[in-house]
């Protein structure tokens, strides 16, 4: 197999660079995700929630019937400036990715 290397021209070796590169580029770029902590490259779940109370242990809202009127509606996107109730940012972040979320409305059933 060696035999096969000596006998390559320079011509045949420099045909072999881009591929090189190429392979470099690859493994270089793998590595450099991977090392930056991408979660979604590792197969870890993401974070849903990106801003909202980032400072409490878990997030708990409570909202009193009384307090809904005839509906209330309610962010499921974690993106609403105004949670939890929805603003309508869910819009903007199905337009990015490509998701369908929308928001929970709670309304008082009519009689």
């Amino acid at each position: 197999m060696l035999d096969f290397y000596k006998n390559l021209s320079g011509s045949d070796w420099a045909s072999l660079i881009p591929f090189g590169v190429a392979c470099a580029a690859i493994g270089f770029g793998t590595k450099l995700i991977l090392d930056n902590n991408l979660e979604f490259l590792k197969g870890k779940p993401s974070k849903v929630n990106l801003s909202v109370k980032k400072t409490e242990g878990k997030v708990v809202d409570t909202v009193d019937m009384e307090d809904i009127g005839k509906q209330a509606v309610f962010c499921r996107c974690w993106r609403s400036k105004k949670f939890p109730y929805c603003d309508g940012s869910h819009n903007a972040h199905n337009e990015k990715c490509g998701d369908n979320v929308g928001p929970l409305i709670i309304k008082k059933k009519e009689s």
